[in-house]
């Protein structure tokens, strides 16, 4: 899920789920279609087993995780986007057949999913909101089952004019950093770098540049 947008996003998570389906039905479709690159190239190399996609949109990377042989649980705020991804996942068929997905509707901590139960968590452009406590962050990190991995992918952060343009309070969302600043002893960060983005298609196609996160849960 993505934050790129020109009205602010609610705070209050009954309404956001309102907002991003008010997003999704103004668009026949909203992204590429396209599983996110970074996503491919680094989990490619990883055996196939739970995965968690957190924000996960119109389904891309999910039916794409799902293909390599992953069960995966597919999280969103959006029904209108689940539906869409629901029935991409018809179309897909036997495309699928060496893995399975769920689809639920929640965000990340609502959702209240059992602990270190997902040997890959996905988060790619999430609009995650921070709190004091970081709530989010640790729901991140409570859901990596140990040897698993956390990816978690974003835009670099707007400059002030871009933001204000945009509607968007990057102070108010978890970024990758925010999320990295946890990782303790438990974790070994493998990748921790700003890389270039190439998208043609899509509401983020805009964007030129990711952040990205993996992190591997030791313990």
């Amino acid at each position: 899920m993505h934050t790129n947008n020109t009205a602010r996003e609610p705070q209050e998570p009954d309404a956001i789920g309102d907002f991003w389906d008010q997003r999704y039905a103004g668009n026949e479709t909203l992204w590429s279609g396209q599983p996110n690159a970074t996503l491919v190239s680094e989990t490619r190399e990883l055996r196939p087993g739970r995965a968690l996609d957190v924000g996960c949109g119109e389904g891309a990377d999910a039916l794409w995780l799902v293909a390599q042989g992953w069960h995966v649980t597919a999280l969103d705020v959006s029904r209108v986007a689940l539906e869409r991804a629901a029935r991409q996942a018809e179309l897909a068929g036997a495309a699928i057949v060496g893995g399975a997905v769920r689809w639920l509707h929640a965000g990340l901590v609502e959702a209240a999913l059992p602990a270190a139960s997902f040997d890959l968590v996905s988060a790619q452009y999430p609009a995650l909101l921070r709190t004091d406590e970081n709530i989010a962050e640790r729901a991140l990190l409570a859901a990596v089952a140990p040897g698993g991995v956390l990816l978690i992918v974003h835009h670099p952060t707007p400059t002030a004019e871009e933001a204000t343009a945009h509607g968007f309070d990057p102070d108010l969302y978890v970024s990758p950093a925010h999320v990295a600043a946890l990782l303790d002893d438990d974790w070994r960060i493998d990748v921790n770098e700003t890389r270039p983005r190439h998208v043609a298609t899509g509401a983020g196609a805009h964007h030129t540049e990711d952040v990205v996160v993996r992190a591997r849960r030791l313990r």
